[in-house]
């Protein structure tokens, strides 16, 4: 029986974060394989984290830069050491090395922080995005934590492409894993076009490319309310702050909804789900539960972008707001175009997202290096380069820290 820690970069919230859902997806496979699991993390507890003693999960909390992480890794002694985002993996990665020297590193890299965020200061300097803008300190974090792993989680197909021919990183440190659905548990049945009405969004309001489409709208929806003026936009998502709620509105059917219990249900009872992304990475938790829940989605290149290959989008893109807010306004009184999308979010869910497929070629996959992973490492000269010198660094930065605070207690 394979034991498995899970360093994570904050607590899972399924409910909060397309990045929990997907933990818990990670964390319930390697749970389905009788394999010993546990969850560990620096990070504060929240009030919307999940209980992972119900999914036989068992959890720790962990200290930055503290000594106290080697007596607990060497104690649990893991076969397996998956790494959630990269920094995780520049904290604790050198520290795994040194106690647990056999153990596979693998790095879950939920979306690639270096595109997110080189696309965020593109936006923000008002220009397009282009490859140059990769190259940044982020960037030289993010490859070398990658590098100095057996296996990296990549959650687009978008970003596959990126690493290989931008990167150059070798294919057999990558494995391409979106979200994973149990399409056993999809609704038989969900409400019709009769039944539904208005317009939707969903997501955490912390996470930038969010609240920037929240703001987005605030300029989009009067084009689409001066067509159907009593239609209403109903927003949802954690976190929301009081610059947020602001916004609220009812006489224009802005409305800032804040927490839903149920993502599920809220999006089944809209007609369309609107996210006028503008910058970010990865693959888009909230259009995927649109498809799940056959609403469609109205989206730009960047929200569909590493989704749906080259099958058809399940309702609309359109990246300029005029465009945008005459796409969701055809979407929501076309009964054809509705019924259409429904269908092309069926295709993509059992083509691409099927949980059954995904998670038994992961396991193959994990399995396959365990068998030699001697023989992987070899073939990685760089991340064993990567150990030997650029982690020194980070290292003796941290001891020093370490040492410092003992000397504060």
């Amino acid at each position: 029986m394979k034991k498995v820690l899970v360093i994570g970069f904050v607590w899972p919230e399924p409910n909060s974060s397309a990045a929990g859902t997907h933990m818990m997806s990670l964390l319930n496979t390697f749970r389905a394989q009788n394999w010993d699991v546990e969850f560990a993390t620096p990070a504060q507890r929240t009030e919307h984290m999940v209980n992972l003693d119900a999914f036989g999960i068992t959890s720790q909390s962990i200290a930055l830069n503290c000594d106290s992480f080697d007596e607990y890794v060497k104690a649990y002694n893991p076969d397996i050491v998956m790494f959630d985002r990269f920094m995780m993996e520049e904290q604790f990665g050198w520290r795994v090395d040194k106690h647990c020297p056999h153990a596979i590193k693998i790095l879950d890299t939920e979306d690639l922080q270096c595109l997110r965020n080189a696309r965020h200061e593109a936006f923000k300097g008002e220009r397009e995005f282009t490859i140059s803008d990769l190259h940044s300190d982020i960037a030289k974090r993010e490859i070398a934590a990658i590098l100095r792993c057996d296996l990296n989680l990549i959650i687009s197909s978008y970003e596959m492409r990126l690493l290989s021919s931008v990167f150059k990183i070798e294919p057999s440190l990558l494995h391409h894993l979106p979200f994973m659905v149990d399409l056993s548990s999809l609704p038989a049945s969900t409400k019709t076009f009769e039944q539904r009405q208005h317009f939707m969004t969903i997501g955490n309001f912390r996470h930038a490319p969010n609240w920037d489409a929240v703001l987005h709208l605030q300029k989009i929806w009067p084009l689409i309310r001066k067509q159907l003026p009593k239609a209403e936009l109903h927003i949802y998502g954690s976190y929301p702050p009081p610059k947020a709620t602001a916004l609220n509105n009812p006489k224009t059917g802005f409305l800032i909804k804040g927490w839903a219990d149920n993502a599920f249900d809220v999006m089944q009872s809209a007609r369309v789900c609107l996210a006028p992304l503008r910058f970010g990475a990865g693959i888009k938790g909230k259009l995927l539960e649109a498809m799940i829940m056959q609403t469609p989605s109205v989206t730009t290149n960047i929200g569909a972008e590493g989704m749906h290959n080259d099958l058809p989008w399940p309702g609309k893109i359109a990246n300029t707001a005029d465009d945008f807010a005459n796409a969701a306004v055809e979407m929501y009184t076309n009964q054809s175009d509705f019924e259409q999308a429904q269908q092309d979010g069926n295709t993509l869910l059992n083509t691409l997202y099927d949980k059954a497929q995904l998670s038994t070629v992961l396991i193959k996959k994990i399995d396959s290096i365990s068998s030699d992973l001697k023989a992987h490492r070899e073939k990685n000269f760089t991340g064993q380069m990567l150990k030997h010198h650029t982690m020194r660094s980070t290292q003796y930065m941290s001891q020093w820290i370490a040492e410092k605070n003992k000397k504060l207690d």
